[in-house]
């Protein structure tokens, strides 16, 4: 079964390029001109809807590329964070490279035994040095991803960002990206959004810029795309098979090669006892195939 978030924004990122913005919805992206610091960002289309593999050639054939985008972030330069489900990629936007690509618990060995570990819901730039924050489901943390760390605990969402408490966001997050002016994100869960402004460390002065509106009253650009219509995408695609990413992930997870190994010899050694249990019967073996006998002679 494919998975997909909604019908409406599934992952977005700030690119390098002052006022402009990444959207993913499934197989598809937009590209955005978009005005700092105002609610109705009073959008502008850069690049229309178009399809991920087509202007990005090095997800070609990979699970990116032929199923979306769920998750991303923008880090240094040109470089992003892309996922989808359990896989984690980093893309050189702007050169069309594919950086390195691999399982998130390989990437990131500090979310194995997460509730992150297989799938990330949404991230975004934090302002503050290497940092990004990682929503899944209620939860979020804060990870350093030059480090590979993780920065305090994982907690609830409105533990971190009491402000939307009482709100859609309190319990998951589709999408969002942290804005070209600083300490501001946009958040995106179905049919709404919200521009908040948030600081590093102190959730005093959490604040939403304007109330919780629908993506299509302050986006213009996605007035006649939303809400997506993905039915044709659902026969087309089918269920996602193993590809060159599935298999170099777990090539590379030495920790859970390891266990299956483990698994497997396990269950060997078990087969081997029941077989030195249970010797070949020869009087066994007869009597079955003498009542075989009889049921074919049976009218």
């Amino acid at each position: 079964m494919i998975y997909w978030k909604s019908k409406y924004i599934n992952s977005a990122f700030r690119s390098s390029k002052t006022n402009e913005v990444y959207f993913f919805l499934y197989r598809y992206y937009m590209r955005l001109y978009y005005t700092l610091g105002q609610s109705q960002p009073d959008d502008r289309v850069l690049t229309g809807l178009s399809h991920i593999e087509n202007d990005f050639p090095s997800i070609r054939g990979t699970l990116f590329g032929s199923y979306g985008i769920d998750c991303s972030f923008d880090t240094d330069d040109n470089e992003a964070y892309i996922f989808y489900t359990y896989l984690c990629g980093v893309i050189d936007y702007a050169n069309n490279k594919l950086l390195s690509r691999q399982s998130i618990r390989s990437m990131f060995p500090v979310l194995k035994h997460t509730v992150f570990e297989d799938g990330i819901d949404s991230a975004f730039r934090s302002s503050k040095g290497k940092e990004v924050y990682l929503f899944k489901d209620n939860k979020y943390c804060r990870i350093a991803y030059d480090s590979k760390q993780l920065i305090g605990s994982i907690q609830n969402i409105t533990h971190g960002f009491p402000i939307l408490k009482g709100t859609i966001f309190e319990n998951g997050i589709d999408a969002c990206f942290a804005s070209h002016k600083k300490n501001q994100a946009y958040l995106f869960k179905g049919e709404n959004y919200v521009l908040m402004n948030y600081t590093p460390d102190d959730t005093t002065y959490n604040t939403l810029v304007d109330v919780v509106k629908p993506i299509v009253d302050g986006w213009s650009s996605f007035r006649d795309i939303l809400p997506f219509d993905n039915s044709s995408e659902d026969e087309v695609l089918g269920s996602p098979q193993h590809d060159s990413d599935y298999d170099e992930c777990y090539d590379h997870d030495f920790d859970f090669d390891e266990e299956h190994e483990e698994h497997e010899e396990k269950g060997m050694e078990k087969s081997m006892e029941k077989k030195k249990k249970k010797p070949y019967d020869k009087n066994k073996f007869s009597l079955t195939k003498s009542m075989m006998n009889k049921k074919k002679k049976m009218p």
